[in-house]
This record gives C-alpha cells, sequence and structure tokens, in this order.
C-alpha cells in the first residue's frame, strides 16, 4: 500500500479539522487549511468532496461557513478513510479482501509471496483500523504543547497550554512514541 498524495492530503485535514474542533473551533475554510498546508485550494476542494461523499465531513454555507466533522472523532478510523479514498490496503490483489484478482500464480494456495503479503495486510490493517482521528489529534496536541508550538487555529495571544487541560507527557523517541499512541487507542475503546 502507497498512500497517495490525496490521500495524504485527506488524512491531514481531517486531523486538523480534530485539532480546530478540540480548541474551540468546530467549522473551517478551506482557504484556511489550503493556507497551513500549503496546497491548492482547489485541490483541497476537491478533496473536502470526496470525504463529503465518505461522510467523514459535512459543509456549512456562508460567510462563516466551511467545513466541520460529520461525526465523532473516536468513530473516524484511519483505516476507513485511507479505503475510501485510496481502495484497497492490500499490496497485491490476490490478498485484498474487498477487490479480490486471483494473482498469475499457478498454486496460489501454496504461494510464498502470498503469504507473505497477506500478513502484511493484516498487519497494516491492525494499525489502521486501531487508531481513530481522536487518537491521533490527541498525541498531536499533546506534542504541541509539549514543543510549545502555537497551533494556527487559535488567535496568535492564546497559548496552546492554556486551552488544553495538563496531561502528562507520555512522548518520546521512538517505542515510547509508539506505546503512548498505543496507550491513547486501548483507552478510548474502552
Amino acid at each position: 500500500m502507497k498512500l497517495s498524495k490525496r490521500g495524504e492530503y485527506a488524512l491531514r485535514a481531517l486531523i486538523d479539522l480534530g485539532i480546530a474542533q478540540e480548541l474551540g473551533r468546530p467549522i473551517l475554510q478551506v482557504s484556511e487549511l489550503a493556507a497551513k498546508e500549503k496546497l491548492p485550494v482547489k485541490f483541497l476542494e476537491q478533496i473536502f468532496a470526496q470525504l463529503k461523499l465518505g461522510e467523514f465531513v459535512k459543509s456549512t454555507r456562508g460567510k462563516l461557513g466551511g467545513y466541520s466533522l460529520a461525526k465523532p472523532m473516536t468513530r473516524i478510523k484511519f483505516g476507513s478513510v485511507i479505503r475510501f479514498i485510496e481502495g484497497p490496503l492490500a499490496p497485491i490483489q490476490c490478498v485484498s479482501q474487498t477487490a479480490y484478482v486471483r494473482c498469475s500464480c499457478p498454486d496460489e494456495v501454496h504461494c510464498g509471496l502470498r503469504m507473505l503479503m497477506l500478513d502484511v495486510h493484516n498487519a497494516i490493517a491492525k494499525i489502521l483500523d486501531r487508531y481513530t482521528l481522536a487518537d491521533i489529534v490527541e498525541i498531536t496536541l499533546r506534542k504541541l504543547r509539549r514543543d510549545k508550538v502555537a497551533s494556527p487555529f487559535l488567535p496568535p495571544s492564546t497559548q496552546l497550554p492554556l486551552v488544553l487541560p495538563p496531561a502528562v507527557d507520555l512522548l518520546g523517541r521512538g517505542r515510547r512514541e509508539f506505546e503512548s499512541l498505543k496507550q491513547v487507542s486501548e483507552k478510548r475503546r474502552k
């Protein structure tokens, strides 16, 4: 599975919407997101139209209109978004659950490559289906606060730590960061 630019930007846009929502700004304009992410407005509008079809976002018309999340962040799984934008997660079609096509191997049942790619597919799906938008937004906000980086969705005079409740800094480098993300996801599922 290779994430296209469209898929990457769709995920980044959802994360930005989630961060803005957590900071008290549930609706963002495409032009604001395009400026933050340094993307062409027209391309981002196309991505939002696709996300709207998938019922991940909704639009509001008017001067103060824009896009917002269509459902709670805890109900938006990264695997679902990627499948909707990109298609199947399988690295080869003979292991896909939604777009299966028989491979050219003469003995598919005993094909070593197929067995390997099935394990790859299952590992990718397990991780992407485990994490919700809420998990990633929480981790992102925690890192912003830890590094004292101001969010582009707050007025310049407002500091991120003043908006967010205090939290234990569980993030570090490498494995500790992954473990923290895993803990957040498990906590949200309970």
